[in-house]
């Protein structure tokens, strides 16, 4: 984690973080991602040559967060096209590697029918080039999308909290730059306020059991000389009894159609202090994170994660300990564990969903449709 004498100065950014990118070096084309699972100790590359290196990527969370998971698919698409493999079956292992985040399947969609469209009669470089260019575009529309939510949910802050005297934002997981092609979803907006003037402070929430806000929000929080603490999840409940929390901003993985919210595990708890508090409870995401086809939060799919991840602690990501997952035991041999990675937000628990389209608020099925209705990147599964 980057230290308080290791952050930016206020007014000077910080160079943007490269966590994905087009690469084609002699040996052929790539997607080189900026390896999650080594932050903070290590920013370091990692080079997927083929779309099964891709969805491992995927799998370890190298490469996370909703909206980088639909660029991450959509590039994996275009790479089996440029290498002339099944495009149609590179879209279908990658949609497939993280059944909960609904931009993944998003993403290598769209190429997979640009391509599709393209082809014609068969495939070949033209059909290839067509499917790049697509997520490319995908990759920029993101990038722009997130400076809307950014401005979207500055604005809303302002409305839910005024009086001035500045943000004491409390947030989960990661949500910043790197999960997105721009500075982020929940994230971006607390950076927003920073930049701004208004953030007082952020609480962190360290996010067990694979630690994202101490590893990677506290990363991009020093990086970018916001003033922050690290907490753990336990805590939350102290600091909302303490009075010492404006607002929770978080991001999703999948917004049902009932404007049900799955995200990171945790989520669901902060909502429910947030509401006995008196607290705005506020879900930031693209449109492309909202699947009209999930009628509610009970038919969202909730990802299942290896019982090592709760059984074990490894305090730096990608260095190999004893246990069987490479961590360090911490509980008894044998022992089970419940290790969902997302749980469900209902919508009445939400009290604004912040879109690069517009803030609902309140969150009801019926202004969500008719919100996405305003963008063509709604996912309809």
């Amino acid at each position: 984690m980057a230290d308080q004498d290791a952050q930016t100065p206020v007014g000077i950014e910080p160079p943007a973080l490269s966590v994905l990118r087009w690469a084609e070096p002699p040996e052929g084309p790539a997607v080189v991602l900026l390896d999650q699972t080594r932050l903070p100790a290590e920013e370091a590359e990692l080079v997927c040559a083929d779309v099964p290196a891709l969805v491992r990527a995927i799998r370890t969370l190298a490469v996370r967060g909703a909206p980088l998971l639909g660029i991450a698919g959509a590039y994996g698409v275009a790479l089996a096209a440029a290498r002339g493999e099944d495009v149609a079956q590179a879209a279908e292992l990658l949609e497939q590697a993280r059944p909960t985040a609904v931009n993944l399947g998003y993403g290598a969609r769209r190429v997979a029918r640009a391509y599709e469209e393209a082809a014609g009669s068969g495939p070949g470089p033209e059909a290839a080039a067509v499917a790049l260019a697509e997520a490319r575009a995908l990759h920029r529309e993101d990038a722009e999308a997130s400076g809307r939510m950014a401005q979207y949910g500055l604005e809303l802050l302002a409305e839910l909290l005024p009086g001035g005297g500045g943000h004491r934002l409390l947030t989960h997981c990661n949500t910043g730059a790197l999960v997105s092609g721009g500075a982020g979803t929940a994230f971006a907006v607390a950076l927003r306020a920073h930049r701004k003037g208004s953030l007082r402070h952020l609480w962190v929430d360290e996010t067990r059991p694979l630690l994202q806000g101490a590893r990677l929000t506290a990363y991009e929080a020093g990086r970018n000389g916001m003033p922050y603490s690290l907490l753990t999840d336990s805590a939350a409940g102290s600091l909302f009894a303490a009075g010492e929390v404006d607002a929770v901003i978080i991001g999703a993985d999948r917004i049902a159609a009932d404007g049900s919210v799955a995200n990171k595990v945790g989520s669901y708890p902060l909502a429910v202090l947030a509401k006995y508090h008196h607290v705005p409870f506020v879900v930031v995401a693209p449109t492309t994170t909202v699947d009209l086809g999930t009628v509610d939060g009970t038919s969202i799919v909730v990802e299942q994660r290896s019982e090592t991840e709760v059984t074990e602690f490894t305090s730096k990501p990608g260095v190999r300990g004893g246990g069987e997952g490479g961590g360090t035991v911490v509980a008894p041999p044998g022992t089970k564990a419940y290790n969902p990675a997302f749980d469900i937000t209902p919508p009445e628990l939400v009290t604004a969903i912040v879109t690069e389209e517009g803030v609902i608020s309140p969150v009801t099925g019926v202004g969500l449709a008719e919100l996405c209705a305003r963008s063509s990147q709604v996912t309809i599964s």
